[in-house]
């Protein structure tokens, strides 16, 4: 009960911590407000962590955790059998919007860290690397569709690009960047209809712009 209890308050510290990035961002959080909206006191928060730094390095190690068991579950083999290249981008971007607009505090840290420390910089590194190699997978399977004289790279460089955009479009911060689309629908159609374009993706344009309803179901299921 107590290992529940303890597991429990953890995981309290870690939301909040989370919610409160997405606010005011790390320099702006304080451990008394941690605490506060986590429902713990001051010094519960340093029993577990010598600060807020350590809090932020354990928030990220969670969802370094949490992506990988993530694209697991969506990039699953089995759960596209039958699906072509165009409804698994398609499914994908749109995935990929959402969770940087969703973790958008964390993922500020999360990059602004890399850039800062070798090794959160290789951890971010092996968890692009081990999606890209996931999305890889499935789509190679369908290599036929694909007409760059590249397939293996093509795949893996258009992610790159795909996640450079979000980058911009959602972490910047400020104003929207110019070029960049206004809402998420739009910018999530364009960059399916940009990754598939670049494949050489017959088609790709077309089901960029038009409903999947397999993959509604798919995501409704």
């Amino acid at each position: 009960m107590r290992q529940a209890r303890s597991q429990a308050t953890l995981e309290r510290l870690l939301e909040s911590t989370e919610s409160l990035l997405a606010d005011k961002g790390f320099e702006g959080v304080t451990v008394a407000e941690i605490a506060m909206r986590a429902g713990v006191s001051v010094g519960a928060v340093y029993s577990r962590f010598r600060g807020k730094d350590a809090l932020l390095q354990c928030l990220l190690e969670r969802f370094v955790e949490e992506a990988t068991t993530t694209t697991d579950e969506t990039l699953a083999i089995e759960r596209w059998q039958g699906a072509c290249i165009e409804e698994i981008t398609s499914e994908f971007i749109v995935f990929l919007v959402e969770i940087h607009r969703t973790r958008i505090g964390l993922l500020r840290e999360l990059l602004a860290r890399a850039h800062g420390s070798a090794p959160m910089g290789e951890r971010k590194e092996e968890l692009i690397r081990y999606i890209g190699d996931r999305l890889a997978a499935l789509l190679l399977a369908r290599e036929q569709q694909i007409t760059h004289p590249d397939p293996a790279f093509a795949v893996r460089f258009a992610f790159r690009l795909a996640l450079g955009c979000l980058e911009q479009a959602i972490l910047s911060g400020g104003s929207i960047p110019y070029g960049l689309p206004a809402s998420d629908d739009r910018l999530a159609a364009e960059l399916t209809r940009t990754f598939l374009n670049y494949l050489g993706v017959k088609g790709g344009a077309d089901a960029a712009a038009r409903p999947n309803s397999q993959a509604n179901r798919r995501a409704a299921g």
